[in-house]
Formats: C-alpha cells, structure tokens, sequence
C-alpha cells in the first residue's frame, strides 16, 4: 500500500465494538462492573486518552445501544454478520467520518490513557497505514496460551506474523530448558488503529486462509500484503472474557487483588 500524507490535525474515532451474543459469557457488555456496565467502564477510560477526539460503541444489539446512550454515550447499530470488530468499525466508518479510527474491543479495560496514546501518538507520526500494540511475555504460561496471540516483527518493527502458537520457535531448546526468552516473545494486545483508507480496503478484503485457520482477523492484512506496525506498551489492560474475569477484574479495580497479568485475566 502507498504511503498516505499524514493531515496537520487528524481526527481520531474510537470504536469499542460490543457484541451481546458470547458463548463463554452472554450479555457481557451489559454485566456490572463495580457501580457501572462493563461497556460503561471502557468507555469512560477511552475518553480521558490524549488525541481521541470522538468515542462510538458499535453493537449489534439495542439493549447495548440503549445502555450505551442511557449513560450519555454515543452507539451506533450496526449488522449482526459482520466478520470481526475491524469490520464493525469500518461499518461505523462509513457513517462517522474520521481521519483515523481506533478499534478496542468492548471487554478491553485501559487502566491508564497511556494504553491507547502508545499507539494513537506514535501512529500520528509514522508513515504506517495500520498499527497496534505489542507487550513482553513475562510468564511461560503466556507463550504457551493459545488465547494469548503472539507477534514476531521486523527491524522496522512491521509484523512478520500474528499467532496463537508460541513463536518464535526455538529450534535447539533442550526439553529441561524454558521456551521463554525475554525479548524474543511478545504477545499482541487486541487493539488496531487504522487510516480511514487502510480501514476500507481491510473491509473490503476477501477473508484468507491464515485468518480463517488461526481466527485472527489481523492476518487478512498480512495475507493481502499490507504492512502493519506494531509499537510496544508497558501500560496495561484488563481483559474481561468469563464472568470469573468480571468478579477479578473488579478486585483488581477497587483495590482487593494486587496481582493481575495485562490483556487476559
């Protein structure tokens, strides 16, 4: 893809999809969180991040929608066989115009602005179309989780590739030896931020065989060759998948669980 001019002030959307249909956990967005709706509690964390100018909740369902503008946030419809949350954003796209649009997916919780200004100021920047954010692995059972996707990029720090196996692979490890090594591993955290053009084209494109085998929707960029940049974090997230995760999450929020591990509880 050709380089895009940067505008001097681009316009930056937040979407947070938020689907109501969940096999490990129905209604998630609705569920309580402390004295707010989980959906609620993202929300309010994306809106104090430097350089967000609009927040949009994308949903499928109108008891979302309802919640969502009953709280004083702005929720658009959107249809229900939508292929990912970067389709559901490029569907809010054609609706809300934005030079650059951010997807945080509605059960991802910022516990600090800079979550989201790691990737949205570093991409203001750049010359990329596409980006997102990479973490260290710090615990073995990280590398070995398939819920916990896995990057390797290049020196210009574009993705080589995303999967849910360890990578990379240590060829000569001894059996006795960790497969961990630090700096070598590093885990993908599920937020995106795209320019309105990539967005369009990335909805645009035919789902391929990586996406479809690994379920990640981000490999439809790379098996169109479209480059995406990832930058590192060291700021953290909680991520809500079961009610078990809930009832952590709200420990870790108020005070009553210290230890936690960023991007999935």
């Amino acid at each position: 893809m050709a380089k895009t001019a940067r505008p001097a002030r681009a316009t930056v959307a937040v979407v947070i999809p938020a689907r109501y249909a969940s096999s490990r956990f129905p209604g998630k967005p609705l569920a309580r969180l402390g004295d707010k709706p989980l959906i609620q509690q993202v929300y309010e964390r994306v809106r104090m991040a430097r350089g967000v100018n609009r927040v949009v909740v994308a949903t499928d369902d109108a008891r979302i929608h309802e919640c969502v503008t009953g709280f004083g946030g702005e929720a658009i419809l959107t249809a229900h066989e939508l292929r990912s949350g970067s389709d559901r954003v490029a569907a809010v796209a054609r609706e809300i115009p934005a030079d650059v649009y951010v997807n945080l997916q509605g059960d991802e919780i910022p516990l600090d602005p800079g979550f989201l200004e790691d990737l949205i100021l570093p991409f203001a920047k750049s010359d990329a179309n596409v980006g997102t954010l990479k973490q260290a692995i710090t615990e073995e059972r990280d590398l070995q989780d398939p819920n916990v996707v896995k990057v390797v990029t290049d020196r210009n720090g574009d993705a080589l590739y995303f999967s849910r196996s360890p990578i990379p692979h240590l060829r000569d490890r001894r059996a006795e030896d960790r497969a961990l090594v630090p700096g070598l591993h590093w885990k993908h955290l599920g937020i995106y931020i795209y320019r309105a053009a990539a967005l369009a084209r990335f909805a645009g494109l035919p789902s391929g065989t990586l996406e479809v085998t690994e379920q990640l929707e981000q490999l439809r960029l790379l098996e169109a060759g479209i480059r995406i940049r990832v930058w590192e974090t060291k700021h953290a997230s909680l991520r809500v998948d079961t009610p078990a995760d809930l009832e952590r999450a709200e420990q870790i929020l108020t005070g009553g669980k210290p230890a936690w591990r960023n991007s999935s509880l």
